[in-house]
């Protein structure tokens, strides 16, 4: 697989319906072709203080950025009808799958693909464990800004790349 989208989802709370950030890295013919990172206002609109401790995104931030449809709406031209791929790709899906729900959009059913579950079956016990900077780290990419949104779809990307290859 040479051509797909990786994205990732930060979220403000528990409730994977209020993502607050966004970062998508388009993929075509083994080429970064696109990027694309966009805060959004949550719903619901409230952080829980273990979520700002990962990734330091606060309400302040996001109060006057739009909500996910608007966000959506510049996205989903940007991945037409690529496969999503994710690491842990059942939150990210579950993020996105409950973003839709919240604002009563129908969901596309997107195929996604999850490098989490790649690395533990092609690279397994190589690694201490498999977590998103660990791999991308054993792959070769430096994770500089962990857990903002652009920068681990970037890592995604780039491990994506390495063992969908």
């Amino acid at each position: 697989m040479n051509s797909f989208a990786a994205i990732d989802f930060e979220t403000a709370n528990q409730a994977r319906s209020s993502v607050c950030s966004v970062g998508v890295v388009v993929v075509k013919n083994g080429q970064i072709a696109n990027t694309y990172y966009h805060l959004i206002k949550p719903e619901p609109n409230f952080y829980s203080y273990w979520n700002v401790r990962v990734h330091g995104i606060t309400k302040e931030d996001t109060q006057d950025a739009p909500i996910f449809p608007k966000v959506w709406q510049e996205i989903e031209p940007l991945i037409e009808d690529l496969p999503l791929v994710a690491h842990n790709s059942p939150f990210d899906e579950g993020c996105l799958k409950a973003a839709f729900a919240t604002y009563n959009l129908d969901y596309p059913d997107y195929k996604f693909y999850c490098t989490l579950k790649a690395s533990r079956k092609i690279l397994g016990s190589k690694l201490e464990n498999h977590k998103l900077d660990t791999v991308a780290s054993f792959l070769g990419f430096d994770l500089r800004n962990h857990h903002h949104a652009l920068s681990d779809a970037q890592a995604c990307a780039y491990i994506a790349l390495k063992l969908f290859s």
